[in-house]
C-alpha cells in the first residue's frame, strides 16, 4: 500500500558501502513512496563528490538531494567525517541528514547529533521492520516538515 499523502517526489541520497543494504533500503522506501528518487553514494568521499559535482559526478545533471540517509561505518571517508564536513559547509549544511547505521553506541549517537545530524536511527534487523522505519521517515520528511528549497547552482 502506498502513502497517498506524499506532496511531491523527493530526492534522497542513500550513502552506504553495503550494496545489499542500499538495495533493501531503496526497496523499502519505494514500497511506500514510489515517486521518490533515490540516488546512491558508496562512502563519505563519494557523497562529497556527489554534492560538489566532482570525481565521477563531474558534469552530472543530478540535483542536490532533499534528504541524506548516511551510514557511519564506511571505507575511505566514514559517515562521521562526511557529516562534519557537510554541516560546516555553507553550501550544503541545510540538507537534512538522517544517520541510518548498524551502530547503537552511545558515543556514535552523541557525536552524530553534536556534528549536526537531524536524526539517528539504528538499522532494523529485518526487512519488515526496515519497511516500517522507511515509511515513518517518509511520513515525517515528506508530509510533516518543510525542507529547504535549493538548486544545484547555489
Amino acid at each position: 500500500m502506498t502513502d497517498q499523502l506524499q506532496p511531491k517526489p523527493i530526492h534522497i541520497l542513500l550513502v552506504d558501502d553495503d550494496e545489499d543494504d542500499r538495495y533493501l533500503t531503496k526497496e523499502a522506501f519505494q514500497q511506500h513512496y514510489p515517486s521518490s528518487r533515490i540516488s546512491f553514494a558508496e562512502d563519505g568521499e563519494d557523497l562529497l563528490d556527489f554534492l560538489k559535482y566532482e570525481g565521477r559526478y563531474t558534469g552530472a545533471a543530478h540535483t542536490l538531494p532533499e534528504l541524506i540517509l548516511l551510514d557511519l561505518n564506511m571505507p575511505r571517508k566514514d559517515g562521521r567525517e562526511a557529516l562534519r564536513e557537510i554541516k560546516t559547509n555553507e553550501q550544503f549544511r541545510h540538507i537534512p541528514i538522517v544517520v541510518l547505521t548498524t551502530s547503537d553506541a552511545k558515543d556514535d549517537i552523541e557525536t552524530s547529533y553534536f556534528n549536526g545530524a537531524n536524526s539517528f536511527i539504528t538499522k532494523p534487523p529485518t526487512f519488515q521492520r526496515l519497511s516500517e522505519v522507511t515509511k515513518a521517515i517518509g511520513q515525517y520528511w515528506f508530509n510533516v516538515v518543510t525542507v529547504c528549497e535549493h538548486s544545484s547552482e547555489e
